[in-house]
Formats: structure tokens, sequence, C-alpha cells
């Protein structure tokens, strides 16, 4: 193992219990459903953060990106799963833990979850909050 590797996966092996982010079981099955329908999935990244936006004042972003910047992201993997957090969005999404979970709304349908102690108030769908 290179030292650059090395020194990547001892700051990966630091974040990650100390709460910045966590990603569910159900959450780590769901994206490697996702990524495994992918050409080439190894190339993928799940990267979470937060847009100014949504009717509480910002919306959580989730998707699957291939375009990341070690100047600008901080990196962790769960399981399989490369996650990726701009540095911006992670000051808003420490502590957040995200889980994949049906809807009630909807019978078969479902969603990630995202549970934010950072957020002082949520939207009623859950895709938006405020500081």
């Amino acid at each position: 193992m290179s030292t650059a590797t090395a020194e990547r996966t001892s700051e990966q092996a630091e974040a990650t219990p100390a709460g910045m982010i966590t990603l569910t079981p159900a959450a780590i099955s769901k994206a490697l459903g996702i990524l495994d329908a992918q050409p080439e999935p190894e190339s993928f990244y799940l990267r979470l953060g937060v847009r100014g936006g949504g009717c509480s004042g910002y919306s959580y972003v989730l998707e699957f990106d291939q375009d990341v910047d070690a100047k600008y992201d901080r990196f962790f993997e769960f399981d399989g799963v490369k996650v990726v957090v701009d540095r911006k969005s992670l000051l808003l999404l420490a502590g957040t833990t995200v889980d994949y979970g049906g809807d009630l709304h909807m019978i078969g349908e479902g969603g990630f979850i995202f549970t934010n102690p950072n957020a002082a108030r949520g939207c009623g769908c859950g895709t938006s909050f405020q500081i």
C-alpha cells in the first residue's frame, strides 16, 4: 500500500467513527444495488451534499458522480460504497445519518432518508431543512 493510500485509508477510518456521516446497512445495500446497474460501478461515487433552496432553505443532494476533486471533497467509504461530500456541505451534514426506507404514502416505493442533527427544522417531505 502506498503512503498516499495509507494516509487516505487512515483519514477515512478516523472520519467515519467520529460521526461525520453515517450510512445505514439499508442505505449501503440500496446504493450498491444502484451502482451495480452502472456500466463501470467502480468509477462512481455517491455524492452527498446541500444546496440552497427547497421550502425550508436548504435541500439535500444525493447523486452518483464520477467528477470528484480531492481539493474540495472529503472521501468516505462504507462497505464498498465510495462517498464524497464537498467541504461546504460537510459543515451542514456533520453527524448526519443516511438511511433507506419505504415511503408510507406509496407502497412499494422507497427513498433515502437524511437524519441531520444540525437541522433546526425540516419540511414535511424530508427533502429540505433549516439551520
